[in-house]
C-alpha cells in the first residue's frame, strides 16, 4: 500500500515544478517512504503537465479553477494513506518532511507547518501578510475555535487522507486552507504543529494570491463557521444593554450629572433591543442549519435547546408580546383621550409608544423565527406514517 502522497496544486508552474518534484522524490528515496508525487493541475498552459509526468509524477486534471478545487480533487485522487500538500512554487522544502511523517505515524490526523517558528527567509513573505494578515487571522481562528494552530495559512501540511475526506471540505478558493483547520478542530481531529521554513518562491511572475480579496475570503469563512461570535455574543450584549437602558427610561428621563437621558436614548435602546433579539434568533437558526447540514457538531446543551423550541411555543411567546404591545397602544390612546385628542408632551407619549413598538416587533420576530426554526428542523427523506384508520384517496 502507498504510504504517502505528496500533493502539489499547479497552475502554470513550469519554472519551479521540476525543483519541487525532484526534492519530493529525493526525500521519499532517502527516507525509505513508499509514496508518489501527485500534481493537481488547474489548467496549465505552459507545459507543466508534460514536465511533471516526465519527472515521474502523476497528474490529475482539475477543470474547476481554484486552489481549494485543485486540492480537493487531488486529495480524492491520492493513493497514499497520508497526504502532504504544498505549493509548487519552490517556497516550501519538500526535501525535509520528516517532522510531518513522524507526527502522522504517531496518529495525528492533521499536521500543520508553522513558518513563524521554523523561519521565514528575507522577502519570502510580504510584510502585509507577515505582520498583519497571518497573525490577525490566525489569532481569530485560535480564539473562535480554540484551534492549536499558530499559522492558519501555512501551505505545507500533512494529514490522514481518510480523516480529511470525512470533513467534506468544499470551498474552491484560497480559503480552503482555513476550512481544513476549522473543520478539523470542530470535528475533534487530532492536530499537531511542527516548525517549517518558507523561502522566496522561484517564479518570475506574480503569485496567484490576492491579498485583500483572499484575506476577506478567509475572514468570511472564519465568521461563517463561528455563529456564536458572529451572532450570539454581539446579540446578547446589545439585548442586555438595550433592555437595561429601556427599562430605566420607561419611568421618565434620567439625569446623570449635567447629562439628561430621555426620548433619544429611549429610541436608541429600542433599536438595540430589536437588533440584539434578531441576532440571537439568527444564531439559533444558523446553528440549527449548521448541525443539520453536518457543518458543525451538535452538543448536549444545543440538543436540549432544540428540543425546547417549537413552533407552538414560539407562537405563544409571540402572542404574549403582541398582546403586551396592543395593551400599551390602548394605554397610549387613553392618554391621548385624556388630553382631549390634542398635542401631547413627547416625553409622556413616547414611552408607551416605544413599549408598544418594541413588544409588537419582538412578537412578530419571535413568531416568524419559530416557523423558520420548524422548517429548518424538518428531516427530509423520512417516510411519513399514516394512521391505520385514515383512508387515502385512490384513483379511478
Amino acid at each position: 500500500m502507498t504510504e504517502l502522497t505528496i500533493l502539489m496544486p499547479c497552475l502554470n508552474e513550469a519554472e519551479t515544478l521540476e525543483a519541487c518534484i525532484t526534492k519530493a522524490i529525493g526525500y521519499m528515496r532517502r527516507a525509505g517512504v513508499n509514496g508518489e508525487v501527485l500534481i493537481a493541475d488547474n489548467g496549465s498552459t505552459d507545459g507543466s503537465q508534460a514536465l511533471a509526468e516526465s519527472l515521474g509524477a502523476r497528474v490529475v486534471h482539475v477543470p474547476v479553477r481554484g486552489y481549494g478545487a485543485a486540492l480537493g480533487v487531488g486529495i480524492k485522487a491520492a493513493h497514499g494513506r497520508y497526504v502532504i500538500m504544498g505549493d509548487s512554487d519552490d517556497s516550501y522544502d519538500f526535501s525535509n518532511l520528516d517532522p510531518f511523517m513522524h507526527e502522522l505515524r504517531k496518529g495525528a490526523d492533521l499536521v500543520m507547518g508553522n513558518r513563524f517558528k521554523g523561519g521565514i527567509a528575507r522577502n519570502a513573505m510580504p510584510p502585509l501578510h507577515r505582520y498583519l494578515g497571518n497573525p490577525v487571522l490566525s489569532t481569530i481562528g485560535r480564539v473562535f475555535f480554540r484551534a492549536p494552530v499558530g499559522d492558519f495559512h501555512c501551505g505545507l501540511r500533512g494529514f490522514s487522507r481518510d480523516a480529511i475526506l470525512g470533513l467534506k471540505l468544499n470551498t474552491p478558493g484560497m480559503e480552503f486552507a482555513s476550512e481544513m483547520v476549522i473543520q478539523a478542530t470542530v470535528m475533534g481531529l487530532k492536530i499537531k504543529e511542527v516548525p517549517t521554513t518558507l523561502s522566496p518562491d522561484g517564479r518570475s511572475r506574480p503569485p496567484h494570491l490576492r491579498s485583500w480579496r483572499d484575506g476577506w475570503l478567509h475572514l468570511k469563512l472564519l465568521l461563517t463557521f463561528a455563529p456564536h461570535w458572529l451572532f450570539y455574543y454581539p446579540g446578547m450584549a446589545l439585548l442586555a444593554v438595550g433592555t437595561f437602558i429601556f427599562i430605566s427610561l420607561l419611568g421618565g428621563p434620567i439625569t446623570i450629572g449635567a447629562v439628561t437621558f430621555d426620548i433619544a436614548s429611549l429610541i436608541l435602546a429600542s433599536a438595540l433591543i430589536l437588533i440584539g433579539f434578531q441576532l440571537a434568533c439568527f444564531y439559533g437558526l444558523a446553528r440549527l442549519h449548521s448541525v443539520k447540514a453536518g457543518l458543525l457538531p451538535s452538543s448536549e446543551r444545543f440538543e436540549r435547546l432544540a428540543g425546547a423550541i417549537t413552533v407552538d411555543r414560539a407562537c405563544q411567546v409571540g402572542a404574549l408580546l403582541l398582546l403586551a404591545g396592543f395593551s400599551a397602544t390602548i394605554g397610549a390612546f387613553v392618554i391621548w383621550n385624556n388630553a382631549g385628542w390634542g398635542d401631547l408632551n413627547p416625553s409622556v407619549i413616547a414611552r408607551p409608544a416605544a413599549f408598544a413598538v418594541v413588544c409588537a416587533s419582538l412578537g412578530i420576530q419571535a413568531t416568524m423565527a419559530g416557523f423558520l426554526w420548524g422548517l429548518l428542523g424538518k428531516r427530509f427523506g423520512e417516510e411519513q406514517s399514516v394512521p391505520a384508520d385514515v383512508m387515502l384517496p385512490t384513483e379511478g
